[in-house]
């Protein structure tokens, strides 16, 4: 099979696409002919060599990437034939080996996703669809919010935009440069702004009438995040769950105080069964057409691509490798 291997930590270069031999599945494993494997920003991370928490170093040669969709062709010792020919997806953990033709997968890992789903849709709500429940369970959005989605045209940024529209929240979807703010617009956010631009917060304050800002979902951080902490009214709600800015928003209790705010760091440690119940709400929101996950596709063989891409902030939604060469 074709698989893209690290051999060395180090840029985005240091990715190959080689022939490797095919995985065998092991007891209680399935083996996967991978439609669409999911590129997360942790694994450029990790391919440039920096541990990422739970997640150490792996062993090189090593074949990245933790979410896979497919179609099972073989089983292990100690799994029902009966998923061969299943359409799946899987998240792998840390065990990884995804950006391949063919993958294996703990049989308990498994998600069946119906004919309609597409595979790259499925890979995208495996893990970062998991991730947005887990931050919309924290946000609890209603009607009478007024929402503030920062990185509104990345991957759990887009999903949040459609979940604040199911909620009948009003939406302002705010993205870095001209053409995600694009695509945030045709997500159908009830505003749009380019947080890149100085004086975005008057164009917030101005679309919005007398209304304030009442939750800020804040995935970036930085100068942006305090700027977004300072759209918010009086018994506001700042949810954060990332910093893609490289430093987290800066909230002092004179912040909170001021305006009777609370803020919340939406990600942390959950029981052993959350991930797999947050996997069936997402896949069961996809499935039914409620959030449609934005998807930016590369070849398998263009994983360093991606990588780059990812890291250059120049894609929209999850980026997702495909093994066929017209992806």
């Amino acid at each position: 099979m074709h698989a893209t291997r690290l051999h060395a930590f180090g840029p985005a270069e240091n990715l190959r696409y080689e022939d490797v031999p095919d995985p065998e599945p092991a007891s209680e494993q399935v083996r996967i002919v991978v439609e669409a494997s999911g590129v997360h920003l942790i694994d450029t991370r990790i391919r440039s060599g920096i541990a990422m928490g739970r997640l150490p170093l792996p062993d090189l040669p090593t074949i990245p990437g933790r979410e896979v969709a497919g179609t099972v062709d073989a089983t292990g010792p100690g799994v029902d034939a009966d998923w061969v020919g299943r359409r799946v997806v899987a998240h792998l953990g840390a065990a990884s080996r995804g950006y391949a033709e063919l993958a294996v997968a703990p049989v308990d890992a498994l998600h069946e996703i119906p004919d309609h789903l597409a595979a790259d849709a499925a890979v995208a709500m495996i893990g970062t669809g998991r991730t947005a429940m887990l931050i919309l369970d924290t946000a609890s959005l209603t009607t009478d919010d007024v929402v503030l989605v920062m990185a509104a045209a990345g991957g759990l940024g887009s999903l949040f935009v459609q979940a604040a529209r199911n909620a009948g929240s009003v939406v302002v979807g705010a993205a870095g440069g001209p053409g995600k703010v694009e695509r945030v617009r045709a997500l159908d956010a009830d505003v749009a702004a380019d947080y890149l631009a100085p004086d975005w917060p008057e164009h917030v304050r101005d679309a919005l009438g007398d209304r304030s800002v009442t939750v800020v979902l804040d995935g970036v951080g930085g100068a942006a995040g305090h700027a977004a902490l300072e759209l918010l009214g009086a018994g506001g709600r700042l949810v954060m769950f990332g910093m893609a800015s490289g430093e987290p928003t800066a909230v002092t209790t004179p912040d909170l105080m001021s305006r009777s705010l609370t803020a919340t760091w939406a990600l942390g440690p959950s029981g052993p069964d959350a991930p797999r119940e947050l996997e069936n709400r997402a896949l069961k929101e996809a499935a039914a057409g409620r959030l449609v996950p934005l998807v930016t596709r590369f070849p398998l063989a263009r994983a360093a691509d991606a990588h780059a891409g990812l890291e250059r902030r120049a894609t929209a939604g999850k980026v997702v490798l495909a093994p066929t060469p017209e992806a």
